[in-house]
């Protein structure tokens, strides 16, 4: 993120016949400028995050902090090895220790406290893991983990997400003056002298900025939390600072009209990234060149005329102010925006955001005035590096040590409520209780009616029963084996591996196709496959509904033309295949963003050409229904409501679309197949609760346990039987 690095610049006077003058610490240059420009990049950040309008990109204020920091931190390391030849590892490590770790340190415990006491305690234990991280500087490579799993991609925002940007920085000064030693070494071997030359050090910018650059172009479009962030696909932005710092000579002799030029541009490229960009960009990317070219043509600009033009708005006197507090503000207003709901007790407005913002910056204000420059400017760190190294040591390992301790005093959630009977449902018999009833009919009524006497019983239930399974600890794990051995495609994957399961060498196919909805109910069909000797087959891709409509995968922000590749893959399969049964499941949480809606009339009719094109390869063909939308991810809610589950359930009304369901049915039955509404094997007339008996329904905000799945089996194989007889 962060400005990491001060404004006060070091400079010397410049001597034409002599190139090592460059290197000389003669005097040293206030850069007002450019702490004007922390300003705007802090401004764009905490503006974004509190919601304003038109702001959709105010999230580019990091990748000017990464110029800046990339500008200050390169000149300082270059002129020291200019004039000394080296560098000295342990005085630069124990500056940016006093400069990042105590104010670091003290939010970063503050936060860890915050999240323990307001945060329900399931989502406090992983927000405290992501503070342990962070206090560490791998944090970022924790989000990106965790934004590759598809299952984990609507968790909501850590209060400590923002610290990924001290990760990426930390971890390229790791690296970055250890390779401006090995330049200075190489150069005084192959050229003795030329130390004062700051070409060889360029080139070497150039090419990691190249490389990395690469990395975000490919990531951006194919792992895009590891292009957002991961150093290797942010290394760049921090070098194109760095390449204007080693080539200042060049920017001070820019005439000061096209200098001036040059200055406001910039600006006017990060303010054009602000307004144009958002969520949906494809980012970092081509897009981050906007900022980035911006923040640049701005620092450089100032080389020439760092009181004239851009440089003068600036420079102006709030600016520096806010470009003073900008680190501290930057660290304190996220954990203030997403705690104070907490605190509340209902989400922030305008005004209460904009009442968030001001108060972090008093917060702010007051790190800076009594942590930030007290430690930054004491006589006894600054006189040695190993004090300020220790010191360092000191405030990351408190905050780690804290962050555990609190992870061991939030309690593992446990129902508090009495023991409830498991969820048993009884297969119905195979005889028809009368001549003139379907036995098939009857088959579903019967095992339907064992789940909605359950479901009615819970729904007058409190407590989260203290043998609740899966515990809710363990809910987010349990998942149907597809997920984790390769047979739910991933975004990037196409085509499908063999995953069968049942009686594997049986003539009687069943087909279980569709998104990561359709995996979910592989637990139950398995079991149904194993009674019925039916060789199932699992086929299915995330977030890849098999209706034939033009998508648009958000995760990706581009066109999901994997998507289009696996479905006419599935096609061919199933064409070639034959199954006697083809099981259609998908999920209804699509969106505008996807370029569709669930239930529109483009999906209603995709639904009724997707059905007629299965039917015509000569299966039966059954569409499940969706499931209830709980509106909130279940386990997390109910860790924070174990004496009342029913705060979590939602009103039927709200978790179920009947006219939907309904449309569906409709566009089912023109393609020749089989519908079934599910609402009643979770709902009642009024509500819909998130705990069956002893059974936890859902492991997410959105997919069913395998637990639940297991114990709706025997109505599986009723809707199975009932569909093959219709056939």
């Amino acid at each position: 993120m962060t400005g990491t690095a001060s404004s006060e610049l070091t400079v010397r006077q410049a001597d034409s016949n002599d190139r090592t003058d460059d290197a000389r610490l003669a005097r040293a240059e206030f850069r007002p400028d450019v702490e004007g420009l922390r300003a705007v990049a802090v401004l764009a950040v905490v503006v974004f995050h509190a919601g304003a309008p038109g702001i959709g990109g105010g999230f580019v204020g990091v990748d000017v902090f990464f110029v800046i920091s990339g500008f200050l931190i390169t000149g300082m390391l270059w002129r020291e090895v200019a004039v000394t030849g080296t560098i000295g590892l342990a005085r630069f490590y124990g500056a940016r220790a006093r400069r990042l770790l105590p104010a670091a340190g003290i939010v970063l415990v503050a936060t860890a406290v915050g999240a323990a006491v307001l945060l329900p305690p399931l989502q406090a234990r992983g927000v405290l893991g992501d503070g342990i991280a962070s206090a560490l500087y791998t944090g970022n490579y924790r989000l990106a983990l965790h934004g590759t799993d598809y299952l984990a991609a609507d968790m909501p925002p850590s209060p400590f997400q923002h610290y990924w940007s001290l990760g990426v920085e930390e971890q390229f000064y790791l690296v970055w003056p250890a390779l401006i030693i090995g330049i200075a070494w190489f150069v005084r071997r192959r050229r003795p002298g030329a130390d004062g030359s700051p070409v060889p050090y360029l080139v070497v910018l150039a090419v990691v900025a190249a490389v990395s650059f690469a990395f975000s172009l490919a990531w951006t479009s194919t792992l895009p939390s590891w292009a957002f962030f991961a150093l290797p696909a942010r290394a760049w932005e921090l070098a194109v600072g760095g390449i204007v710092s080693l080539s200042i000579r060049l920017w001070r002799r820019f005439p000061a009209p096209l200098a001036t030029v040059a200055g406001w541009l910039g600006l006017a490229l990060i303010l054009l990234s602000c307004i144009h960009l958002d969520g949906r960009t494809p980012y970092p990317g081509i897009a981050a060149l906007l900022p980035v070219l911006g923040a640049a043509l701005i620092v450089a600009a100032g080389c020439a005329t760092p009181r004239l033009g851009v440089g003068r708005l600036l420079s102006a006197a709030p600016l520096r102010a806010l470009g003073r507090l900008s680190y501290s503000w930057y660290l304190w207003h996220w954990p203030v925006l997403l705690l104070a709901p907490r605190l509340v007790g209902h989400p922030l407005d305008a005004v209460g955001s904009a009442g968030a913002v001001v108060t972090a910056g008093g917060l702010a204000a007051l790190t800076l005035w009594f942590v930030e420059d007290p430690a930054r400017f004491a006589a006894p760190l600054r006189n040695s590096a190993t004090l300020s190294l220790v010191g360092g040591g000191v405030v990351t390992a408190i905050a780690v040590i804290a962050g555990m301790v609190l992870l061991m005093l939030v309690p593992v959630p446990v129902g508090r409520g009495a023991a409830a009977e498991a969820l048993t449902v009884v297969a119905a018999p195979a005889t028809p209780p009368s001549e003139t009833v379907d036995p098939h009919d009857a088959a579903v009524q019967q095992v339907t009616a064992q789940v909605q006497a359950a479901v009615a019983a819970s729904a007058e239930s409190h407590s989260v029963p203290s043998n609740l399974s899966p515990a809710l600890a363990a809910a987010s794990v349990d998942k149907a084996a597809v997920f984790g051995n390769g047979c739910v495609r991933s975004w990037l994957d196409i085509g499908q591996p063999e995953c069968a399961s049942g009686d594997l060498g049986s003539a009687s196919t069943v087909a279980l196709v569709g998104d990561s909805h359709a995996a979910m109910w592989s637990p139950a069909f398995e079991q149904v496959a194993e009674q019925r000797h039916w060789r199932l087959e699992t086929l299915s891709k995330v977030t890849c509904p098999l209706m034939d409509l033009p998508i648009t995968s958000p995760y990706l922000g581009r066109e999901y033309t994997e998507c289009v590749q696996w479905r006419h893959q599935i096609l061919a399969r199933l064409q070639a295949e034959h199954p006697r049964l083809i099981v259609l499941s998908m999920s209804r949480r699509y969106g505008g963003d996807f370029g569709f809606t669930a239930y529109d009339q483009a999906w209603l009719d995709g639904l009724a050409r997707l059905t007629a094109q299965l039917r015509a390869t000569g299966a039966d063909v059954l569409v499940l229904g969706p499931i209830p939308d709980p509106h909130t991810t279940v386990p997390t809610c109910l860790s924070d409501h174990l004496d009342d589950a029913l705060i979590c359930s939602p009103p039927r009304p709200v978790a179920v679309n009947d006219a939907g369901i309904a449309a569906e049915r409709a566009a089912t039955a023109a393609g020749d197949g089989q519908y079934v509404d599910l609402t009643t094997l979770f709902c009642t007339t009024d509500r819909c609760p998130l705990i069956t008996r002893n059974n936890l329904i859902y492991r997410d905000d959105n997919h069913l346990t395998v637990t639940y799945a297991k114990s709706l089996a025997p109505i599986v194989a009723a809707l199975a039987d009932r569909a093959l007889a219709r056939g």
